[in-house]
C-alpha cells in the first residue's frame, strides 16, 4: 500500500494517487479506470488538492446526479474533519453550498456546462475531473468536448482527467489524443450470482418482491433491489408492507426523492437492523449504500428515446447491459462476500447489449445545439465528441430552434436565444416563460416549468393545473428551495421586459401553448382519446379528470404510434387559442377527389395542424383546381378508370406502338408514364370537368396527342394509318396492342393484290389474320404473295366445301376481290 497520502483511508485507489499525480504533472490530460468501490471519487480530488500545479485553484469534480454531487462532498469533507461548503462543496440545481474557502467543488454535468459556456476561460479552474464518464450523458460528452476546446485554445495549463468504473478506454484515449491510463482493479469480495427466471407471465414488480421476501428469510445483511422507474418502487414498496420482518425497513431511493429521504437510503443502519433499498439505476455507481450484502436486479432500466418525426421523447423500459448488470452484482461484494440474483435466465445474459447506448444517440438535441451555438460552433462534427449526434434528430432541433427564434436563417445564435439559455430550463419551457414575461405573467410560467423540469413536484397527477395548485401548498424542502429558484428565474426573466408582474395562478393551459403548439390536442372517438396537432394520436384513462375535456395542450407523453400515453396536460379552450395563439388556427379551401363517388368535392376546413375543427362544403369546383382533384383520383385508380372510347385506345395504341418500335423521341404513354405525367396531358385538358364521368374520350385523345412533338404530328397518319383499304374499297382498322400491327379481314377482299400490305412507307409489313366469310380465323401471314403461291390450294380445298356460296378462285392474285357472296346461279 502507497504510504504517499497516509491521512487517506485504504481505499484501494490509495496506491494508485501517486501515479495520477506524477501524470497529472507532466501532462494536462489522464484516463483512470477503476471499478465501483475503489475510492476514485473521493479520494483522487482530494489528493491533487497538494499539487503545485493547482496553485489555489478550484477542482471541479463532475457527477452525473445531484445525489452522487452531495454524497461526494459529504464524504470528501468528513475526511478533512469539515462540513460541507468549506473546503469540499458541491453546486447542483436547487442547492449550492459553497463558501470563500472551497477548492474541491462537486457539481453535476448540466451545471458544469452552464458553468464553461457562461466563462470559456474556466478561470480560477485548475482541474476539471469527469467522474462515471461511462454512463455517456449529453451533458457530459458536451463537458468534455468544450473542456477540450478550452484546453487547446486558452487554457494548456487546464487538467482534464476522465474516471470511469467501465468505459471503452480505447475510445476516450483516442477522443483525448493516446494519454497516459491509470488502472485500479479496487478490491471487492466474492459475489454468488443466482438466476431466477421470472418467466413471460410474472410482472416484475411481482417477481421483486418473492425475491425480496425470500432472502430476507434466508440470507443476512441489508438488500439493494434495482427496478426500472419510480412507479415500480413505489408498487413494491406497497406490497412489502406488511410481508418484512419488524427489523427490516424499506427505503425507496431515485432522483426525485427529498434529501432526507435519499439519506435515510444510503446512509448505514442503526445496530440491529436491516433495510431493503429499492432503488433506479441511480444507484449502480457514484454511490455507496452501506451493509448491503444482497443485490436483486430486475434487469431493467427506463431510458429515454426521441422521435425526431414527432419531437417526442418517450421512456421506454428496456434490458440493462452486461456492464450495468456486473456493477449492479458488484453492489453486492463492498464489504464481505455476497449474493445477486437476477430475475432472468442465466442463458439471456450473453444477449444483453454490452454497454448502454450513449445519450447523445437518442435525446433531444435542441438544448445541445443551443449550447453548441453559444459557443460559436455550427457543426458538431468540429468538436470533439466520443459519438456525433444523428442528422435527424438535428435537423429537428435546428428548425424548432428557428421557429421558436433563437436561431437566425444562418444558425446562429439570436439575442432571444441566448436570453433562453441564459434561464436554464428546457428550451420549450425557456420560451414559454419569456413569452410569458412579456405578458406580465413570468411568475405563474416560471411555477409551471419548474414543475414539469422537476419530476414529482406537486405530486404525479396528469393536470398541471393540480400540480402548481399542489406545489404551491408543498412545504418540504425540495419545494421550497423549487420556488426559490423559480423566483429567481422570473426575475432574470422580467429583465428588459416592462410588462408588471401578474398573479402566480395563470391557468398553466394558455402558458402552455408557447411551448407546445404541436401538442394542442382534440378529443377524438369518446372519453380519454384525443389526436394531436402534430397527428399523433394520444389516450388518458377514462377515469382522470382530463379525459372528458374537449380539448388539451399536452407537455408530456409516452408510448409509440397512435397509443401514446399522456402523462401530463392541461385543459385549454378554442377561445383561448383564438385570443392568445390565433395564428395557431389556418382556414383553407380545399379541393380533392372523392373515391365513392369519383367527384371533385370542395371543402373549408378550419384546422391546427392535424386537428380540424371545422370541415363546411363549397360549391362543386371547376377550373385547374377541380382538373388537379381529377388527376389525384386517377393516379389512385389508374388509367383504367378515364373513358377512353375505342378511337382514343387506339390512338394510344398506336403512340405505344411507335415507341416500342421507334423510340424517343415518340412519347411512353404507358399506364406509370401516363401517372407520373398527368400534369402535362390530363390536367391542362379538363376544363369545367367535375368528375370522372364527365370526362370525353375526345378530350383525352387530345391530351394524348399534345405528347407528340409538333413536328412528327403529321407523319402520324402516315407511319401508323388507323385503317387499311383493301382492294374492295372497304375499310379496317389496324390493331396495335401487340408486338406488330394487325389486320384482320376476310380472305376474299384481298384477291387481285400482288404485294403485302405495309405501314410506316412501306417498311413494316402488316400481320394478316386471314379470316372466312363467317370471320373465322383460317391463316395468319406476314407474305401474301407466298401465300397465295403456297398454302392457299388447301385452304381453298377446305373452305369451297364449307362456304360453296363464296368465290374461291384457283389463282386469287389475279381474282376480282369482293366482300360478297357469289350472284345466284354462278
Amino acid at each position: 500500500m502507497s504510504k504517499e497520502f497516509p491521512d487517506l483511508p485504504s481505499l484501494p485507489i490509495r496506491e494508485k494517487l501517486g501515479e495520477i499525480t506524477r501524470h497529472l504533472e507532466q501532462g494536462n490530460r489522464l484516463v483512470l479506470s477503476a471499478p465501483p468501490g475503489a475510492g476514485k471519487t473521493t479520494l483522487v480530488p482530494l489528493a491533487l488538492l497538494k499539487s503545485a500545479w493547482r496553485d489555489d485553484q478550484k477542482i471541479i469534480l463532475l457527477e452525473p446526479r445531484r445525489l452522487a454531487a452531495r454524497a461526494a462532498a459529504g464524504r470528501m469533507a468528513s475526511l478533512l474533519g469539515e462540513t460541507v461548503g468549506e473546503t469540499v462543496g458541491y453546486r447542483i440545481r436547487l442547492d449550492t453550498r459553497i463558501s470563500a474557502k472551497t477548492r474541491i467543488e462537486v457539481v453535476t454535468e448540466g451545471v458544469f456546462a452552464r458553468m464553461i459556456l457562461a466563462d470559456p476561460e474556466l478561470s480560477g479552474i485548475a482541474a476539471v475531473l469527469f467522474d462515471e464518464f461511462h454512463e455517456r450523458s449529453l451533458d457530459a460528452d458536451l463537458g468534455l468536448a468544450l473542456s477540450l476546446d478550452t484546453q487547446g485554445a486558452l487554457r494548456p495549463d487546464l487538467r482534464l482527467m476522465v474516471m470511469s468504473a467501465t468505459l471503452d478506454i480505447a475510445g476516450v484515449v483516442r477522443l483525448l489524443g493516446d494519454v497516459p491510463v491509470v488502472k485500479s482493479d479496487g478490491r471487492t469480495h466474492p459475489v454468488e450470482i443466482r438466476y431466477r427466471d421470472r418467466g413471460g407471465l410474472e410482472r416484475i414488480e411481482d417477481a421483486v418482491v418473492s425475491a425480496i421476501a425470500e432472502v430476507i428469510q434466508q440470507e443476512q445483511g441489508s438488500v439493494l433491489a434495482f427496478l426500472p422507474g419510480q412507479g415500480e418502487i413505489r408498487k413494491v414498496a406497497e406490497r412489502l408492507e406488511g410481508l418484512l420482518p419488524g427489523d427490516v425497513a424499506v427505503a425507496p431511493l431515485y432522483g426525485n426523492l427529498d434529501q432526507a429521504e435519499q439519506n435515510a437510503a444510503i446512509q448505514p443502519c442503526r445496530s440491529g437492523k436491516r433495510k431493503v433499498v429499492l432503488a433506479t439505476s441511480i444507484a449502480e455507481t457514484s454511490i455507496t449504500i452501506d451493509g448491503v450484502r444482497v443485490v436483486i436486479d430486475s434487469g431493467l432500466q427506463r431510458l429515454p428515446v426521441f422521435e425526431p418525426s414527432t419531437g417526442i421523447t418517450r421512456l421506454e423500459t428496456v434490458r440493462v447491459s452486461r456492464a450495468s448488470a456486473d456493477q449492479r452484482a458488484g453492489r453486492a461484494g463492498r464489504t464481505e462476500p455476497g449474493i445477486a440474483v437476477r430475475l432472468w435466465h442465466a442463458g439471456q445474459t450473453a444477449a444483453l447489449p454490452a454497454q448502454t447506448p450513449p445519450e447523445i444517440l437518442a435525446t433531444d438535441l435542441t438544448g445541445f445545439l443551443l449550447d453548441l451555438a453559444l459557443w460559436g460552433v455550427h457543426d458538431p462534427a468540429s468538436l470533439s465528441l466520443l459519438d456525433q449526434p444523428p442528422g435527424p434528430a438535428l435537423a429537428e432541433a435546428r428548425e424548432l430552434l428557428m421557429r421558436l427564434g433563437a436561431l437566425d436563417q444562418h444558425g446562429h445564435l439570436t439575442r432571444y436565444g441566448r436570453r433562453m439559455r441564459d434561464l436554464g430550463l428546457p428550451t420549450r419551457l425557456a420560451a414559454m416563460v419569456l413569452a410569458a414575461a412579456g405578458e406580465g405573467k413570468a411568475e405563474a410560467a416560471v411555477e409551471l416549468a419548474v414543475v414539469m423540469s422537476e419530476t414529482g413536484l406537486g405530486g404525479p397527477d396528469i393536470d398541471l393545473e393540480e400540480r402548481l395548485r399542489r406545489f404551491r401548498r408543498d412545504g418540504s424542502e425540495r419545494a421550497k428551495a423549487s420556488r426559490r429558484w423559480a423566483a429567481r428565474i422570473a426575475a432574470q426573466a422580467v429583465g428588459e421586459t416592462s410588462a408588471a408582474t401578474s398573479e402566480s395562478d395563470e391557468l398553466p393551459g394558455p402558458l402552455l401553448l408557447r411551448a407546445f403548439p404541436d401538442r394542442i390536442a382534440k378529443q377524438r372517438g369518446g372519453r380519454g382519446r384525443f389526436v394531436l396537432a402534430n397527428g399523433r394520436g394520444a389516450e388518458i384513462a377514462e377515469t382522470e379528470r382530463l379525459a372528458g375535456a374537449a380539448m388539451l395542450v399536452v407537455a408530456d407523453l409516452t408510448g409509440r404510434a397512435q397509443r401514446a400515453r399522456i402523462l401530463a396536460a392541461a385543459e385549454i379552450s378554442l377561445e383561448q387559442i383564438q385570443q392568445h395563439m390565433p395564428d395557431l388556427i389556418e382556414q383553407q379551401d380545399e379541393t380533392g377527389f372523392d373515391l365513392a363517388s369519383r367527384e371533385v368535392r370542395a371543402r373549408r376546413t378550419t384546422r391546427i395542424g392535424a386537428i380540424v375543427l371545422e370541415n363546411a362544403p363549397l360549391p362543386k369546383p371547376k377550373g385547374e383546381a377541380a382538373a388537379l382533384a381529377l388527376a389525384k383520383g386517377v393516379a389512385q385508380l389508374g388509367p383504367g378508370c378515364l373513358p377512353f372510347s375505342k378511337a382514343s385506345r387506339q390512338f394510344r395504341q398506336r403512340l405505344a406502338f411507335l415507341h416500342r418500335t421507334l423510340g424517343e423521341p415518340w412519347p411512353d404513354v404507358s399506364d406509370a408514364a401516363l401517372l407520373a405525367g398527368l400534369q402535362d396531358w390530363f390536367v391542362p385538358f379538363q376544363s369545367g370537368v367535375g368528375s370522372l364521368s364527365d370526362i370525353s374520350p375526345d378530350s383525352l385523345q387530345a391530351g394524348l396527342a399534345s405528347l407528340v412533338p409538333h413536328g412528327l404530328s403529321r407523319d402520324l397518319a402516315a407511319l401508323v394509318p388507323t385503317h387499311f383499304t383493301a382492294p374492295t374499297g372497304q375499310s379496317h382498322p389496324i390493331h396495335y396492342e401487340g408486338d406488330e400491327p394487325v389486320l384482320q379481314i376476310r380472305v376474299q377482299e384481298l384477291f387481285g393484290l400482288k404485294v403485302h400490305p405495309t405501314i410506316g412507307g412501306g417498311k413494316l409489313p402488316l400481320l394478316l389474320e386471314l379470316t372466312s366469310p363467317a370471320h373465322r380465323p383460317i391463316q395468319t401471314t406476314r407474305d401474301l404473295p407466298g401465300f397465295w403461291s403456297g398454302s392457299w390450294k388447301d385452304v381453298r380445298a377446305e373452305m369451297r366445301g364449307r362456304y360453296p356460296k363464296h368465290p374461291w378462285p384457283e389463282d386469287p392474285a389475279s381474282a376480282t376481290p369482293t366482300h360478297r357472296a357469289k350472284p345466284r346461279g354462278t
